[in-house]
């Protein structure tokens, strides 16, 4: 059984905790302030160097000088979430679409948009994913399962709000 560690980073946007196995692959980043929570489970060890090139990305991606991740991720997700988590990829940097239009994108019928939002809300890859992309066909901030100001906070760091 592989063993998953983790580490802790600060942010502008508050805490973040990576997950993953030795490798450097990551299978989750959340904010552990968020309001559903990010718990670390007490059978994973503290690793503080293993991701040390998610760590320089999410540097750059704050400091304004990366606009996309090239990192390595653990498959998990039924084939549904995967092609949403996909199509979740392709929104360009400052940008923001609806769901209705991730929906779309992946072939998905429009009456689909409730289940494309729950493969949404559970994006394992806060921030690194960028889920927080996707706002109501009205333009509001809906759902982030890091909570609506540290989406709001996302978007306007990348000039989309």
């Amino acid at each position: 059984m592989a063993t998953t560690v983790w580490t802790r980073v600060d942010s502008p946007v508050g805490e973040l905790v990576l997950v993953g196995d030795r490798s450097g692959a990551l299978s989750a980043v959340g904010s552990p302030d968020s309001p559903k929570g990010f718990p670390v489970d007490p059978a994973w060890e503290r690793d503080d160097t293993v991701f040390g090139e998610a760590v320089r990305q999410l540097a750059e991606y704050f400091a304004g000088d990366r606009t996309r991740f090239a990192l390595p991720y653990l498959p998990t997700g039924s084939e549904f979430r995967r092609r949403v988590w996909a199509a979740l990829e392709s929104i360009p940097y400052g940008e923001t679409t609806t769901y209705g239009a991730v929906a779309a994108s992946i072939g998905a019928s429009r009456a689909a948009v409730r289940a494309v939002g729950g493969a949404i809300g559970a994006n394992p890859l806060q921030v690194i994913r960028p889920c927080h992309r996707v706002i109501g066909a009205d333009g509001s901030l809906t759902g982030y399962a890091g909570g609506l100001e540290r989406k709001r906070r996302l978007l306007e760091r990348e000039g989309a709000l």
